[in-house]
């Protein structure tokens, strides 16, 4: 075994890889084709349009990707749940208090009255709030989704104002999740430190703390 392997850990098992792609490229079709419909007068997204060879189309494809997400997500429920409660998996992902002093401990140290950035555990306090911010999105796109694209149906169970409401909030909240995957993920974990663990398995043990390492399943 060579010295640099040895001086690495895995990260994150090849299944929970996959899971990584296959939210990241119907997260990545539902925006595009969410987008489109959403802005359709503007030239982007008229250029979309036209491209998918029209909206019945951009249609199917942001279906087909939700679909896939949402096949995605109960699969993640389901590995979690049995982990947690068959394997007794600590669920490391749960926030503490020890994040929100770490949280604290990270502003003061950006904006320059803290000396040191704190030292965390396997997942950062920033790692478990985009974790539960992605959970409450994709149950708030799944519901309201659900909403728009059954409106008759949902109508026999419920007022039409939620039909509506629906729209608003599903368009409301895709803006949303857009714009934190482009301003916070991509630059905590691509830009601020250059996480390449998703697509290597493998992260540097100089990097990470005892707590990390023994705890290394979910």
């Amino acid at each position: 075994m060579s010295q640099s392997s040895t001086n690495l850990y895995l990260r994150f098992p090849i299944a929970r890889r996959i899971e990584h792609w296959v939210m990241m490229l119907s997260f990545t079709l539902l925006g595009i084709t969410g987008l489109a419909q959403k802005f359709s007068g503007h030239p982007v997204a008229v250029s979309i349009l036209n491209t998918l060879g029209g909206i019945e189309n951009l249609r199917t494809i942001h279906h087909i990707a939700a679909i896939v997400m949402m096949f995605g997500t109960a699969w993640h429920i389901l590995v979690m749940g049995y982990s947690v409660f068959v394997l007794r998996d600590q669920m490391s992902m749960l926030p503490s208090l020890q994040d929100a002093k770490d949280g604290i401990q990270a502003l003061l140290y950006n904006i320059g009255f803290a000396k040191t950035y704190p030292q965390m555990g396997r997942y950062t306090f920033e790692e478990k709030m985009e974790y539960w911010a992605f959970v409450w999105g994709a149950a708030v796109m799944g519901m309201t989704g659900f909403l728009m694209w059954n409106p008759i149906t949902a109508t026999n169970y419920l007022p039409g104002q939620f039909v509506p409401a629906a729209k608003a909030a599903h368009g409301g909240e895709a803006v949303l999740a857009v714009l934190a995957i482009i301003i916070w993920h991509m630059y905590g974990v691509h830009i601020k430190r250059f996480n390449k663990a998703m697509f290597t398995a493998n992260k540097p043990k100089r990097k990470c703390s005892m707590n990390i390492l023994s705890n290394s399943r979910i």
